[in-house]
């Protein structure tokens, strides 16, 4: 297929592409890595009138790491999350995640403000920042709109980026020293969509989980924070009744369409599977549990005791 026509713009600075987004309005669409808008342009389900490539903008990258707040630009790469030592310390699930984004090839060119501001329900980062707690900074000529991940979407490719605003930064507080974490993604091949994922973040403290934190993916047509869920794992010293609980509530927020990955059955129960098992990996890798075996190819633990609930 053939994009629609339109007006090509290279502005060489983020001033100068938010007055182009303030003059072009609704009819214009940011150009990031093109990994998601091209296909859809390509498709004609996109048809912008003015295309504003910001893709050389060097003021709307970077990872800057004060104390516990971070802060990364939007232009920046999913190669670079990942290549980041300093960010990999502080927050060791981003470059999980990123590693799990389609191939090298994209991750060189993706970037993480195109990944989260599309609303495309497929992306990974989304429901990891929502995991996060992060927040999105919004730029227009009007002024700066600060947006929590957890309500900036609004369904496919729905999103809380009003007209002539363009999504600048994320900034969020990183996780505690010593927490546990894990991104588990189901998919079908290399570089595919999830069938299902989940993001996990746990600190433990004296045998018991003190903060959870979990999040989906490609289970709805927004990524999901999993709030019940998380509520029913803090506070648990991750009984096997404690993970079930904390598995149907993630399993009852999930609505997949049925698709070539699955029947809307197979995927809600594959949700489950993949918090399930980044609960399992989170908790083995929390500075409280380490030194502790854990076997995650098992099919089943004894029950009682802090691993004794991974089923299937």
């Amino acid at each position: 297929m053939i994009p629609a026509r339109f007006d090509y713009h290279r502005p060489q600075s983020k001033r100068q592409a938010l007055e182009m987004l303030g003059q072009v309005l609704g009819d214009g669409r940011i150009l990031a890595g093109g990994h998601s808008l091209i296909p859809m342009m390509k498709l004609r389900i996109a048809a912008p009138a003015h295309l504003i490539d910001i893709s050389r903008i060097g003021e709307l990258k970077g990872i800057a790491i004060r104390g516990s707040d971070i802060e990364i630009g939007a232009m920046t790469t999913q190669h670079e999350l990942i290549a980041s030592d300093s960010l990999a310390e502080a927050c060791p699930i981003i470059r999980e995640a990123a590693k799990l984004i389609a191939d090298p090839q994209v991750r060189y060119c993706g970037t993480l403000g195109g990944n989260i501001g599309n609303g495309d329900p497929g992306n990974d980062m989304p429901g990891l920042m929502q995991c996060l707690n992060a927040t999105y900074v919004l730029e227009s000529m009007k002024g700066v709109r600060v947006v929590p991940a957890r309500s900036f979407y609004a369904g496919a490719y729905s999103t809380a980026l009003k007209d002539g605003e363009l999504l600048t930064k994320v900034r969020f507080t990183a996780p505690p020293k010593g927490h546990g974490y894990a991104y588990k993604k189901l998919k079908r091949k290399v570089g595919d969509y999830a069938t299902a994922a989940a993001a996990v973040i746990l600190q433990m403290a004296d045998g018991k989980v003190s903060q959870a934190s979990i999040a989906l993916t490609n289970v709805a047509d927004t990524p999901l924070y999993a709030k019940d869920a998380s509520d029913r794992i803090a506070g648990t010293s991750l009984q096997s009744a404690d993970i079930d609980a904390a598995v149907a509530a993630a399993e009852a927020i999930a609505r997949p369409a049925a698709d070539s990955r699955g029947s809307v059955e197979y995927r809600t129960k594959m949700a489950g599977v993949m918090v399930r098992r980044a609960l399992m990996e989170a908790a083995g890798r929390s500075s409280a549990t380490a030194g502790q075996s854990v076997s995650p190819d098992k099919k089943e633990h004894k029950a009682g005791g802090l691993f004794g609930w991974l089923k299937g």
